[in-house]
């Protein structure tokens, strides 16, 4: 059976003429059993800067002892990774999106340059959550995600917190409603040890995609990072995709268009990250699935909001493990017809047939029932208007203003809003534009929540608007409109407005306009010089010169 199952390794491993490969790989410890069986890829995004994938060393060891359980050899190795958290507000984190399509390249070269029979992907943070995804589609041989899993909630008193206490914290010390011994007990306290973000953050939204995709099985990535049964998922996806290749089980057959909306789904029902938005765009681009941003609002509009948690609700990842983890969800969502129910998964049960098995604890709070939402819609909104042709989103999970209108208030990088809000240069009904923040002019995309936590920090969040052409963090919380496209790089209108000028936002009405005349922003179309490149070689220069729109899901392929 092992040699049936080399459809593709047997390239490098088998035949005389194979002698120097085999040499080589012996000298690092394989012996010719091992070069015998399936070669399984183990790509792991471990890296020692920071939490999220601090752990994931000890994770795809248990992985590694699952696939030679089940008959199997593993190879393991290492993708790149930068910590959102850590770089956020920095150059640096104009880094962030640019290492997922890395990380993407990176596994799609190891895996096609070694033959791999099967690969099981090991991730743990905002970036190589997705870009695991995106490669195990873009491969299609047999093969799973495994995600590092939640860090656990800091306590300050009887108070939970996540990193996102930090970033307002900073807000509320710069506008002195917060002593800087009060900070460094927030900075000290939030984050205890190894595990992603505590909220429904971007890590745990694509945590939650990656379940509800079926290209990670149903309950395994939402188990917290350092708890013993965390091993226990590793060790079982390792035996997991030695089954996925006797069966010749690939992601084509997994994710697919009802796969995707499911997935849309999960995220407007647990009032996920809008950056999952970005992520499945770019998912489904390398799957070969149609998918349009316009999707995501249909299918939010028609998806209750169930999951009361952070950063809009209550609750953080673990007290949802407690409560019943992601199949609760999904079994709430399956119940009320929300999701499709025969979509495959690579545990090889539909997930209607995944989800059956829910243990729910009594009187949990997290997961509302059907009878009594949140609210009766999700939390992705997609707006248009003479400011965002293309769209761009907004995340409206909490109880967010459903209208505003204000003067703008213009900023050509991140920095500098982020110092007109600490000098107390912003006010109450403003309307904060950051703009040349977007994948080609940034480049790369930031997030932008050291500017909302400042807000909120600062007492504006429920007073202030912001739109932007880069993105927000899965933390970020309060009427914020992100990747609005084009993008100021490209000359989108986002680039014409002028600081003082009305903008209205109109959830509702699904409208983001300026209020100026359409001739006079042709006008100002005409006159408008693309600024320089800033940075002229080097990855950064090449990003900026393939990718695409945000609408389009930011990719360079």
């Amino acid at each position: 059976m092992a040699e049936n199952l080399k459809r593709r390794s047997s390239v490098i491993t088998d035949g005389p003429d194979r002698a120097p490969s085999r040499a080589m790989l012996k000298a690092v410890g394989f012996t010719d059993e091992d070069l015998a069986r399936p070669i399984v890829g183990v790509a792991n995004t471990w890296i020692e800067i920071g939490p999220c994938n601090f752990h994931l060393r000890r994770l795809a060891a248990k992985v590694k002892e699952g696939i030679r359980a089940a008959g199997g050899t593993p190879m393991e190795f290492n993708t790149v990774s930068i910590s959102d958290g850590i770089s956020m507000g920095a150059e640096g984190m104009k880094c962030s999106l640019v290492s997922r399509e890395v990380i993407a390249d990176s596994i799609e070269l190891v895996a096609r340059g070694n033959h791999f029979d099967a690969m099981v992907c090991i991730s743990g943070c905002d970036k190589t959550n997705p870009g695991v995804v995106m490669a195990l589609a873009r491969l299609d041989i047999p093969g799973l995600a495994l995600y590092g899993g939640s860090i656990a909630p800091g306590h300050l008193g009887e108070r939970d917190l996540t990193i996102q206490d930090v970033f307002e914290a900073v807000g509320a010390y710069g506008r002195a409603k917060m002593s800087s011994a009060q900070l460094k007990a927030v900075e000290d306290r939030a984050c205890p040890g190894p595990g992603a973000c505590g909220g429904q953050f971007t890590a745990n939204t694509m945590s939650t995609v990656m379940e509800f995709l079926g290209i990670s099985p149903l309950g395994s990535n939402g188990i917290p990072a350092m708890v013993p049964e965390k091993d226990e998922a590793a060790f079982k996806a390792g035996q997991l995709v030695m089954e996925l290749l006797r069966q010749d089980l690939r992601p084509s057959r997994i994710i697919t268009r009802k796969s995707l909306e499911n997935a849309i789904a999960a995220v407007a029902a647990t009032g996920g990250s809008t950056n999952a938005v970005l992520h499945l765009l770019a998912i489904a681009r390398e799957a070969g699935v149609e998918l349009k941003i316009d999707d995501f609002d249909l299918v939010s509009s028609r998806t209750p909001l169930l999951a009361d948690l952070k950063p809009g609700g209550r609750f953080v990842a673990n007290d949802l493990y407690n409560a019943g983890g992601i199949q609760l969800v999904a079994k709430r969502l399956l119940e009320g017809g929300f999701v499709h129910g025969d979509a495959s998964t690579v545990t090889g049960l539909t997930l209607a047939e995944a989800a059956r098995n829910v243990n729910e604890t009594a009187d949990q709070q997290v997961v509302r029932p059907l009878s009594n939402p949140l609210k009766t819609t999700g939390g992705l909104v997609i707006l248009k208007g003479n400011l965002a042709p293309e769209g761009c989103v907004v995340k409206v999970a909490g109880h967010e203003r459903m209208t505003h209108r204000g003067p703008a208030r213009v900023f050509d990088r991140e920095e500098d809003a982020f110092q007109a809000v600490q000098k107390g240069h912003i006010s109450a009904n403003d309307v904060v534009v950051i703009r040349y923040e977007g994948p080609k002019g940034g480049p790369g995309m930031r997030e932008m929540l050291a500017v909302t936590a400042a807000l909120v920090g600062a007492g504006l969040g429920d007073s202030v608007a912001l739109l932007t052409d880069g993105r927000f963090s899965g933390a970020t919380h309060g009427l914020m409109a992100g990747h609005v496209a084009p993008e100021a790089a490209c000359g989108g209108p986002i680039a014409m407005v002028r600081d003082g000028e009305m903008i209205s936002f109109d959830i509702a009405g699904r409208r983001l306009d300026v209020e100026i005349p359409e001739a006079e922003l042709r006008a100002r179309l005409s006159q408008w010089k693309a600024p320089l490149p800033r940075y002229t070689r080097g990855v950064m220069a090449k990003y900026a010169r393939l990718v695409s729109s945000a609408s389009q899901g930011a990719v360079t392929g």
